[in-house]
Formats: structure tokens, C-alpha cells, sequence
């Protein structure tokens, strides 16, 4: 599981939020720049000086503060298929909530007159980041017997054999009715 280091401090993620909290319906817009390090992310799928672009809608509510906007932040991975270094951006719609006096179990705490972005930033790149990521849609990964890349060249193996493990599932198929 990937960790998040809530102990970095990173201020242009404290947003004074008192002019908002004083008059309801209240807009504000913010364009932020911060890094996977300073949000405190700790997860190999994101190198720690990548940029975290931060575009975010605050509008103030009587009871607290709605957060909509956008994050992206570029990754790099693995493919689950082939192995072959995959990369993209991370891309993700915010929809927040920010209260003094949760009544929401899904939203953030206003602390004072402040809100402090970062653990929210953190969590929706992390929930949006890819899990199995692939290099391209069309990857052929690797061949089961000779490990060969599918992607780069083709093998003379045999794959049709069926693994023994899975020969009772082949034998209630043939039982199914055509349809």
C-alpha cells in the first residue's frame, strides 16, 4: 500500500479560507504547482520531483467549503502484461467536501480558517493511479513457455494446451447447453 507522509508541510497547500467561511456562495480559484515529495507520497509509480499541476474551484456553503477541479501528475510502471516500462498522467476530477463540524463522513476538516489540501490531493492521485497498468491497449504480453515479448516478435510454442488446474471448468462447459 502506498504511503503518505502527512508530516511534510508544504504551505501553498494551506489555503486561508476565512473570506469564504464569512460569505456564502463565495468563489475562489486556485492554480497550484506542488510535488509528488512535498504531498508526502511515498509510492514508486510516481517519481518524487514530478509536478502535481493543481487546478481547483473553492465555493463556500453555509456549512463549509465545496472543492471542485482537476489534478494530473505523470506515473511510470511497470506493464502487467509485457513488463516494457508503461508511463502516463494521472488524471483525476475532484469533488470535495471541507466542514468545521463534519456531518459529511466523507469530508475534510476546516481547521480554523484554513484548508489543508494536501491530504486530499494525496488521496485522489493515489485512489486514481493505475493498479495494472499496460503499455498500450493492444499489448500481446509475454509468451507462457518461452517468456518471449509478443509485442516484438512471434514464437513457434504450443498455447493451446490447457493447464490441468483449469480441466474441470473445460469439462462443465461442454455440458452447457448451445445457446
Amino acid at each position: 500500500m502506498p504511503a503518505v507522509n502527512l508530516d511534510v508541510m508544504s504551505s501553498p497547500l494551506l489555503i486561508n479560507a476565512a473570506e469564504l467561511l464569512r460569505r456564502p456562495g463565495t468563489e475562489r480559484r486556485i492554480e497550484l504547482e506542488s510535488t509528488v515529495g512535498e504531498l508526502g507520497i511515498v509510492d514508486p509509480r510516481f517519481d518524487a520531483d514530478a509536478e502535481v499541476d493543481i487546478r481547483l474551484r473553492l465555493e463556500s456553503l453555509t456549512d463549509g467549503i465545496v472543492v471542485d477541479g482537476e489534478l494530473s501528475v505523470p506515473w511510470s510502471d511497470s506493464c502487467r502484461r509485457c513488463l516494457a516500462r508503461a508511463t502516463g498522467d494521472v488524471v483525476c476530477e475532484v469533488h470535495e467536501l471541507y466542514q468545521h463540524v463534519i456531518t459529511d463522513p466523507d469530508a475534510f476538516e476546516i481547521v480554523g480558517d484554513q484548508i489543508d489540501l494536501r491530504r486530499m490531493v494525496s488521496e485522489n492521485i493515489l485512489l486514481e493511479a493505475p493498479i495494472a497498468p499496460l503499455c498500450r491497449p493492444d499489448c500481446a504480453g509475454l509468451c507462457p513457455t518461452c517468456g518471449i515479448d509478443l509485442n516484438v516478435a512471434t514464437c513457434d510454442c504450443v498455447t493451446t494446451e490447457i493447464d490441468p488446474r483449469w480441466q474441470a471448468l473445460s469439462q462443465l462447459k461442454a455440458n452447457l447447453p448451445e445457446q
